[in-house]
């Protein structure tokens, strides 16, 4: 037989309540809060539903009410027990999660029917709320494991693109300390821009996919004569031409490889690789794209690779001091940036200057 617990100090309510419900259930009573709690504490999920007298003798149904609400609000239905509506009472029994309300005098078959009734919702809202869990904890385990996933094909893009980057060092006679320096700049200059220019829509996912493609951007350089690629002496314009098409070589290898990354991957090294020489009055190459046609991450990198071919020494010229180079960039002698880059460029100057690599 299902149990209830039937809170009232009134003797005659009790009786009466016992006569309609004792032939159903086996019916507890508690003659005021401080016994009602004690029942609660002992058998509180026992209970197929709580009777309560908001309004006893010493004024405990709100201590119980409360009492229900902290410990057994989602174990056990309560319905109150009123003489008479009153809307204080049912705001602040509604507050408390408060199942029903039952109103003297009591008649037993709606009683029962209601007591049933709430029964009946209490327990369907309790499975909803189960199966809610439930889920949520499959959906919680689903994406921890495709955020490991995700981990590991970032390594995998990571090691690629790494590898990848030690052919071009390789091959052009650049140190690894060149690579680690334009990443560097690549993130100093993209996390001021994604801090000044919401509208770039950087994020730090994008960023370290920029800081990452930055090793590839010459990767068409591979296909370059060392003749051409390590002429210390100022190129023909053959010679040069020639060299420009590092650009859509790069761009080509990127594309033949794509499906060994993501789409976002793919894009941003392809972006980085055919576009790093073009210049915001569309005076570059390989396409002469103008202003914001260049993508971001192709403009990043070219003033990242500009900056560190100033100031340090290459085949073909001396290093500058970084005040020229500085000042070479910001007037234009070394190509033209966006407005916005070279507003970056200035706010951390310092930092470029004062990059260490490891």
């Amino acid at each position: 037989m299902d149990k209830i617990l039937l809170i009232d100090s009134d003797n005659a309510n009790r009786k009466q309540i016992f006569a309609m419900l004792g032939n159903e259930y086996y019916v507890q009573e508690a003659l005021n809060g401080q016994m009602a709690i004690e029942f609660l504490k002992n058998s509180g999920n026992e209970y197929k539903v709580v009777l309560l007298k908001y309004t006893m003798a010493d004024n405990s149904g709100p201590a119980v009410l409360n009492y229900l609400y902290r410990n057994l609000k989602d174990k056990v239905p309560v319905i109150i027990l009123v003489e008479h509506e009153s809307d204080d009472i049912l705001r602040m029994c509604l507050q408390y999660g408060v199942s029903e309300f039952f109103e003297h005098p009591y008649d037993q078959v709606f009683l029962l029917n209601r007591i049933e009734n709430v029964n009946r919702l209490f327990k369907l809202k309790t499975t909803v709320e189960e199966q809610k869990n439930v889920q949520n904890d499959a959906l919680k385990r689903q994406y921890k494991f495709l955020q490991m996933q995700a981990e590991k094909l970032q390594h995998s893009n990571e090691q690629v693109i790494e590898i990848l980057g030690t052919v071009v060092e390789s091959r052009s006679l650049e140190t690894s300390d060149h690579v680690k320096r334009i990443k560097g700049y690549c993130r100093i200059l993209g996390e001021r821009l994604m801090a000044d220019y919401s509208d770039l829509k950087l994020t730090p996912h994008i960023i370290n996919i920029i800081v990452s493609a930055s090793a590839l951007h010459d990767i068409g350089k591979i296909a370059i004569p060392d003749s051409i690629l390590l002429k210390p002496a100022k190129l023909t314009k053959d010679e040069f031409d020639y060299m420009k098409s590092h650009t859509t070589r790069g761009g080509e290898i990127i594309q033949s490889i794509r499906d060994i990354w993501d789409e976002e991957y793919t894009r941003i090294c392809y972006e980085a690789c055919r576009w790093h020489h073009e210049r915001y009055d569309g005076r570059g190459y390989p396409d002469g794209l103008v202003g914001d046609d260049i993508p971001i991450s192709a403009q990043i990198i070219s003033l990242a690779e500009v900056y560190d071919a100033l100031v340090h020494e290459r085949v073909y010229k001396a290093a500058f001091d970084k005040d020229t180079a500085f000042r070479m960039i910001i007037t234009g002698e070394c190509g033209v940036f966006s407005p916005r880059l070279l507003e970056s460029f200035r706010k951390d100057r310092e930092k470029m200057e004062n990059l260490k690599v490891e």
